[in-house]
């Protein structure tokens, strides 16, 4: 399964891709304010990145870049990997890389087009998430889309310097809105 153009009102999701390749992008990477929550946060190079980039072309995965209709300006970034066929279904995840579409809705908007693609197109039961429990803003937006908290991991990680707890989160296709 790979990933497919598609739109909503503000903004494109075009398969990820090497044509993503910048410097804008490794500077996501590399922000500590954008990688705090994340496991792969920091240390990228543009050679990096490009192998990064190169291997998920060549994977079976629903991976996209995400624009802002007006300028085609990449902003972030959505993935619905892995799935899981027998259990009908698949773990979502997402990063919003440029800090200046920060709290604007995006991250909302891009999730919501996606998860629908995810539950009316491809026919999935249920969308799994894991997140760190001090984002608190990836919670509370996980939490208004209708995604409900399964299990908590204890200390599971650190995260900006903090011991953190990780939470698993699930979202079944008759809560979604």
């Amino acid at each position: 399964m790979k990933a497919i153009a598609m739109e909503s009102e503000r903004l494109l999701y075009l398969p990820l891709s090497r044509k993503h390749l910048s410097i804008s992008y490794v500077n996501w990477l590399n922000d500590p304010e954008v990688n705090k929550y994340l496991e792969s946060g920091g240390g990228y190079t543009i050679q990096v990145l490009e192998a990064f980039l190169k291997e998920q072309e060549k994977n079976n995965i629903l991976f996209w870049g995400i624009h802002l209709k007006e300028t085609n300006k990449h902003i972030g970034n959505i993935k619905i990997d892995p799935i899981n066929h027998k259990q009908n279904s698949a773990e979502y995840g997402i990063l919003m890389g440029d800090k200046k579409n920060w709290g604007k809705g995006f991250g909302n908007e891009a999730s919501n087009r996606i998860l629908k693609y995810c539950f009316e197109d491809l026919k999935f039961s249920e969308i799994t998430l894991g997140v760190i429990e001090n984002n608190l803003k990836a919670v509370s937006l996980y939490l208004k889309m209708g995604f409900i908290i399964t299990k908590k991991n204890e200390k599971a990680g650190i995260y900006n310097n903090e011991l953190c707890n990780s939470l698993r989160m699930s979202l079944y296709v008759q809560d979604f809105k």
